[in-house]
């Protein structure tokens, strides 16, 4: 019997401890720590050394392993050279301590000790590492893709690609922050890193910023899907001028899109699921990047309106050829079609919260930690990289060959450009089917981050139940409908609140809870890392100023030119 202290206290504090995801809460007496540390991490590994104990002790606290596997996710295999063969003596001392280990942390464990305590998920992840991209990367591809070609109409080429890769390196370095703040506490909830940070008034920010800047951009899908979907059909009709057709109304359009294809992609129980339609929508927005590129060798420039006679157009796309040079004869080249490398005008400033929300897609980064198979940080920032690079790729390339296309007359909304050609454009219309599959498959992956966020306000310690799962779905699907049909006029409330929650998620919140997150005694507020992580949170408040300014100015003018872009 004098040998149990020892036995005991070689079991459990192994290699498998040293994780950076988290701290488990000390107890009071090494051998209460090691007999909690040894049923709830490792049960698994001391089955197979030492079957009888973990046995025992599984039957005498049955929620225990249940209730801590959470905590500590990955036991390492670390602990079987250290566990040695107990004897039954051994195993009910083992089982006694951890009865009163377990009822005196119930009882007095103090809210500092319940707070270094990480909480996982309730379930395992198996959403694998490609599936993860599709969703990471069809979240962050949004309806904005349309206005970069704009965008760079208004920076110029260079200027155009600068912004753009400080933007992605900016998402990437910001996604870092998330995902070491959650290794350290051990949390993959926006809304409880905000907790942990801020007690209830950061749980709530975050939550209520997540909502809103979801809301919006689920609301801008659907307003696609109501205006663009109508002359989709129209144009493949062959319908000149409609006589109140039920099936060109858009109101109509966007119920039946939304019942039929949004809401049951939305109840689906993990977001893993949505890999299949996330890489459909995927290829969707390649094919429309392949288009505009396409498109670029066929249309002359400057290009003609629709409304011109057929034959003139024509007789002036056969004149284009005049403008190489022949015979040592120069022709004069059309000053709006010559690119820029820099542009600098009155409309620049409006393109920069363009780019800068161009990559926003950090409510769904911790969704999809959550459900990523054998997670890690590394493994989930590698995720995320390539997400952003193909990201990165398509933007540029759908940009760039937008605007070498219509140089200075590319409009906000690039399609819309390629209508005044030709409305009836069949490679054109194919495009917008795409596009409007891959806007109507987005919605579902950005109203998983929103779903989540009201249960962490609302039902903080419920777990899954199908009817309030599905409750919230219908419910949030029911209002973004409703004001997408009775409130023409609320993209503009929306653009407002993403130019002040937008900021806040990708910049703000990450670089503040990182700070108050990380202990001082690993990073004082002096180091490298915690000074970049002020400086960013300072970045996202110059955003938010930046692009509030720009809103402002617009309803006092009358134009609409700055939007959040996705």
């Amino acid at each position: 019997m004098e040998a149990a202290p020892s036995e005991m206290n070689t079991i459990p504090n192994g290699k498998g401890h040293e994780t950076a995801e988290g701290t488990t809460s000390s107890a009071k007496s090494p051998v209460d720590n090691s007999a909690q540390e040894t049923v709830s991490s490792c049960t698994q590994n001391s089955t197979e050394t030492a079957p009888s104990a973990a046995q025992t002790a599984t039957e005498t606290v049955p929620n225990s392993t249940e209730s801590t596997t959470d905590a500590v996710p990955n036991c390492t295999e670390s602990t079987k050279e250290n566990a040695p063969n107990s004897t039954q003596n051994d195993t009910t001392n083992r089982t006694e301590d951890t009865e009163a280990n377990l009822a005196e942390s119930h009882e007095f464990l103090s809210p500092v000790d319940d707070k270094k305590t990480p909480r996982f998920t309730d379930f395992e992840g198996k959403t694998s590492f490609g599936m993860s991209v599709f969703n990471l990367g069809n979240a962050i591809m949004g309806s904005g893709i349309l206005g970069l070609a704009y965008a760079m109409a208004n920076t110029g080429i260079v200027l155009f690609l600068f912004l753009l890769t400080a933007v992605a390196g900016l998402s990437s370095y910001s996604i870092h922050l998330l995902l070491k703040s959650s290794g350290i506490v051990g949390i993959r909830a926006y809304e409880q890193l905000g907790y942990r940070a801020f007690g209830t008034p950061g749980k709530m920010a975050a939550g209520i910023a997540i909502t809103l800047q979801n809301i919006g951009a689920m609301s801008s899908y659907l307003y696609i899907i109501k205006y663009e979907l109508p002359l989709v059909i129209q144009a493949f009709c062959g319908v000149d001028k409609p006589s109140g057709e039920w099936y060109l109304n858009g109101n109509y359009l966007v119920i039946i899109v939304s019942i039929s294809v949004i809401l049951p992609l939305a109840l689906m129980k993990q977001l893993g699921y949505l890999g299949y339609t996330s890489g459909f929508s995927l290829s969707c927005m390649v094919f429309f990047l392949i288009a505009v590129i396409y498109k670029k060798f066929q249309l002359p420039c400057p290009f003609e309106e629709f409304s011109f006679n057929r034959t003139i157009t024509a007789s002036l796309m056969n004149a284009s050829v005049i403008a190489e040079p022949r015979g040592g004869i120069e022709a004069v080249v059309d000053p709006s079609c010559v690119p820029k490398m820099f542009n600098i005008n009155s409309k620049t400033a409006y393109t920069i919260p363009i780019l800068a929300f161009a990559f926003v897609c950090h409510p769904e980064v911790l969704p999809i930690y959550t459900e990523l198979r054998n997670p890690t940080k590394k493994k989930m920032q590698h995720v995320s990289n390539i997400s952003i690079a193909v990201m990165y790729t398509m933007y540029f390339l759908a940009a760039l060959f937008g605007y070498l296309t219509f140089y200075e007359r590319v409009e906000s909304e690039l399609l819309h450009t390629y209508s005044r050609i030709d409305p009836y454009d069949t490679l054109i219309l194919c495009v917008r089917v795409a596009v409007l599959t891959a806007v109507t498959l987005t919605v579902p992956i950005v109203l998983f981050p929103v779903r989540r966020a009201i249960q962490q306000m609302l039902f903080p310690n419920k777990t899954f139940f199908w009817p309030r799962h599905i409750a919230i779905a219908f419910v949030l699907l029911t209002i973004i409908n409703l004001l997408v049909i009775f409130a023409p006029n609320i993209l503009g409330i929306f653009g407002f609140i993403g130019a002040t929650s937008a900021p806040c998620l990708i910049f703000i919140f990450p670089a503040v809870f990182y700070i108050r997150i990380v202990p001082k005694e690993d990073e004082p507020l002096r180091s490298p890392p915690k000074i970049l992580a002020i400086c960013f949170a300072i970045l996202g408040i110059l955003f938010m100023i930046m692009s509030l300014s720009f809103i402002i100015i617009d309803w006092t003018t009358g134009s609409s030119k700055a939007s959040s872009g996705h």
